[in-house]
């Protein structure tokens, strides 16, 4: 990725939160304050094979990054949910667990840049 990439889309958020900049800003600090938790809980679920595990943190963490636009990782956190419902293909959703983090980690680095604007 280029520093360029964005992943990141505030549309959604901005329209919900009627533009109010607060409550965007308080939106973007519960996420970046959920993900390092969900990364640790999606790594320590692929170390335990821990299916269960993996499927529920897919489903809670689809929400999260699609409120913040980033669409795309919404929909492999649903295709991660159902493989891990499933019980399948777990080199799959260890493919899935390190596009999260990557891409998790620089739409911070965004939404840090974003917080400065709406200030």
């Amino acid at each position: 990725m280029t520093p360029t990439s964005h992943h990141i889309d505030l549309t959604y958020l901005k329209n919900m939160s009627g533009e109010n900049n607060e409550l965007i800003i308080e939106m973007i600090n519960i996420y970046k304050a959920q993900i390092p938790e969900f990364i640790e809980i999606m790594k320590k679920g692929v170390d335990d094979t821990d299916w269960e595990a993996l499927a529920s943190i897919a489903h809670k963490a689809k929400s999260s990054v699609a409120i913040m636009g980033i669409s795309y990782l919404s929909e492999a956190l649903k295709e991660m949910e159902v493989r891990a419902k499933a019980k399948t293909d777990l080199e799959t959703i260890i493919m899935y667990v390190a596009d999260f983090e990557r891409i998790c980690l620089q739409s911070i680095v965004e939404l840090d840049e974003a917080v400065k604007n709406l200030k």
